[in-house]
């Protein structure tokens, strides 16, 4: 069975949504618009393009660009997010943030990742069902839960390195001020830093008791979560972990990932009536699409970033994605 697209929108949300300044009412019909669907109000759940197409319509209606980093900073006092607002109970940085990267997917289709290397941890997101660039407003607002756990668990002594985005430069001066660190745009992907010693900070917010009460009742949704997760999924965010980590997503690699072997990895997805190939060549078309429309990033760069041996091989992908060459259609993008 294929993983579940469904993302919950919750009404105290939207309500927050309305007293910011939001038309909701014009923003659900603009999402409806753009994707087909009869999207309203009362909806307790959306689809991943209908979510995203609600967050682009928010952002399109409103002049506000903060509001973003308003509603990730209110996550867990509000509770919009479970992960959030347990993380805040964990006993240090680190437990907070694996914490934060276990737990997200039992309120939506994202795979939080932590990596620590070369002295610095970092954290980023995978939507797992995406077929486009994440809005920005959802990048703003996970971004700002994220610095605002950090900050209030260890009472303001940790903040972010740095953040890097997958955008074109603009709000430079709002979000340095809002996270108080190095803002770096036209990166390959969404990235926030931390200094892996920052890890070990202890949380002033630390409950053992509330911790240990809630982790197992999470535990045994995610495992319930687990039994209908389908491969498919599993390998996607495998190889864009793998590109982030500037390694060749191979079908080896991403198996080793899985822990199976790449035999039983290509027999399962066949099952799944799909192929190791099929899954790259969609994480790599959504990858090369975003990088293109967002960054300043040279296609000879996306090619090696995607991990193609070669960029004549990427464009040929891309003209069998597009019908045409990622110069000309990053022209298009950026004009219309």
């Amino acid at each position: 069975m294929a993983t579940r697209d469904a993302v919950p929108i919750s009404q105290r949300l939207l309500a927050r949504l309305g007293s910011l300044g939001v038309p909701l009412e014009r923003a659900w019909q603009r999402a409806s618009a753009a994707t087909g669907e009869p999207l309203v109000s009362t909806q307790t759940t959306l689809t991943t393009a209908a979510f995203f197409a609600f967050w682009r319509a928010v952002d399109d209606e409103i002049d506000r660009r903060d509001i973003g980093l308003v509603l990730g900073t209110e996550a867990a006092e509000r509770g919009y997010s479970v992960a959030s607002a347990s993380a805040l109970h964990a006993p240090s940085l680190a437990r907070a943030l694996q914490t934060l990267a276990r737990y997200k997917r039992l309120t939506c289709p994202e795979d939080v990742e932590l990596e620590t290397r070369d002295g610095e941890a970092s954290i980023r997101f995978h939507w797992m069902l995406a077929t486009t660039e994440v809005p920005r407003l959802l990048v703003d607002s996970t971004f700002s839960s994220f610095a605002n756990l950090a900050r209030r668990g260890t009472g303001g002594k940790v903040t972010p390195l740095r953040i890097e985005l997958a955008r074109r430069s603009r709000d430079a001066a709002l979000l340095r001020s809002h996270f108080g660190c190095r803002i770096v745009f036209g990166a390959p992907l969404d990235r926030m830093v931390f200094a892996e010693s920052a890890l070990a900070t202890p949380f002033v917010t630390a409950d053992a008791e509330a911790f240990s009460r809630v982790v197992p009742g999470l535990e045994a949704e995610l495992v319930s979560r687990a039994r209908v997760r389908s491969l498919r999924d599993e390998v996607r965010v495998a190889i864009a972990r793998n590109m982030s980590s500037g390694e060749r997503p191979t079908v080896d690699e991403v198996a080793r990932r899985l822990r199976v072997s790449p035999r039983t990895l290509q027999r399962r997805l066949g099952e799944e009536h799909t192929t190791y190939q099929a899954q790259l060549d969609q994480v790599r078309r959504t990858s090369a699409r975003r990088m293109l429309a967002n960054t300043e990033l040279h296609p000879v760069d996306i090619a090696f970033l995607l991990g193609f041996e070669e960029p004549n091989s990427f464009v040929r992908a891309f003209r069998a994605w597009e019908r045409t060459t990622p110069i000309r259609w990053r022209e298009r993008s950026v004009s219309a």
